[in-house]
């Protein structure tokens, strides 16, 4: 990487913890002069606007947990697997967060709900690409005999994105893991009881 490049990604890291933490409408340019260690016009030299900044700061934040998945779901084939590697996934969310402030998919749709519809597109989006990769992981599992036939795949993935996105954010709420451990214990159960064949 240039020099450039590496002061680009140093001000995406950075913020994207900063906007995951305090927020983007919370989040001042001093506060991201700040954490950055950068004048305004080192900020502004790489982009254009906050809201520029802060949907790439997104995509960042969004795209270490992505990669995250991946590698979770990279060497697992069976569809109990698949989907314990989900919840270890959200886990990993509280016990080793890879920005801090929670999840940064629950946090900006929370925040951006009304305020900036973009950055709200961009949640949602990246809250789909969580839907259809459960469904994927449901039907697939379906059709391989792992789960059982009259699962419906749509429920599934609302009911482990609502709980397991709930317990990240009682998680911290209270400054306490065991919320994140109870659902992750409750989903497993719930994967080895009710769906797996």
């Amino acid at each position: 990487m240039t020099k450039g490049e590496d002061t680009r990604e140093m001000i995406l890291a950075r913020s994207a913890e900063l906007f995951n933490r305090q927020g983007y409408s919370g989040a001042s340019l001093s506060d991201i002069m700040r954490e950055t260690g950068l004048e305004k016009g080192g900020i502004y030299n790489h982009f254009v606007s906050k809201e520029q900044l802060a949907l790439e700061a997104f995509d960042y934040a969004y795209g270490l947990v992505a990669q995250r998945v991946r590698d979770a779901l990279a060497d697992k084939r069976h569809a109990v697997e698949r989907l314990r590697a989900i919840i270890a996934v959200f886990q990993s969310e509280v016990e080793d967060p890879l920005v801090p402030g929670g999840c940064p998919i629950l946090n900006t749709a929370i925040e951006s709900d009304d305020a900036n519809e973009v950055l709200r597109e961009r949640a949602r989006a990246a809250m789909n690409n969580w839907f259809s990769t459960i469904r994927r992981i449901i039907q697939k599992g379906i059709e391989r005999q792992e789960i059982r036939p009259e699962v419906d795949a749509d429920e599934v993935a609302t009911l482990f994105i609502a709980t397991l996105e709930g317990a990240i954010m009682l998680s911290n709420l209270y400054k306490d893991a065991v919320h994140m451990r109870r659902a992750a214990q409750f989903m497993g159960n719930y994967v080895e009881t009710t769906l797996k064949r």
